[in-house]
């Protein structure tokens, strides 16, 4: 198991919570507390190292996760999340080093968010016609439960013999 790895400050010290750019530098997190953070398996993270979404500093076997590499997990779990796939997340990180301020890296990100929120709608739009297909089933068969009801109780021996079953087809 990776030991912790921290070196002048903890994470939940005074510094770790951002008092200055200096001391949050110098703050490191092992992957099993970015694991237990964000509630992802050790597995999860290095198989986003794999994708080559992470690149933690390593000394021996052992992975060191600095604030920009924390960071750059926040914002993969968020877009898996929402549904984005782990090709446009790694499109959108790659183009932070990109020297326009963010702006290309920011246009492709909304271009994906406006891609996916369409999707989510149409799917909406799907699922909003599946219950109502279902709710109309389900008046239906209720309906037609009734009826068996009231048959069988006016005569529940003929009723039985001499009566085909409605179809229950959805």
């Amino acid at each position: 198991m990776e030991q912790q790895l921290h070196t002048e400050t903890q994470p939940g010290s005074a510094s770790a919570r951002g008092q200055n750019k200096a001391e949050m530098s110098s703050v490191t997190w092992s992957i099993t507390e970015l694991a237990e953070e964000f509630g992802l398996t050790t597995r999860a993270i290095r198989f986003y190292e794999d994708k080559g979404l992470l690149s933690p500093e390593r000394r021996g076997q052992t992975r060191i996760y600095h604030p920009r590499d924390r960071a750059r997990l926040i914002l993969i779990v968020r877009g898996k999340n929402v549904g984005l796939a782990l090709a446009e997340i790694k499109e959108i990180l790659s183009l932070y080093d990109q020297e326009d301020g963010c702006e290309t890296q920011n246009r492709v990100a909304l271009a994906k968010f406006r891609k996916r929120i369409e999707q989510l709608r149409e799917q909406r739009n799907e699922i909003d016609l599946q219950i109502k297909t279902l709710e109309d089933s389900c008046a239906r068969l209720e309906a037609q439960i009734e009826r068996q009801v009231k048959a069988a109780a006016k005569s529940p021996s003929a009723s039985a013999k001499t009566k085909k079953p409605e179809k229950a087809i959805v």
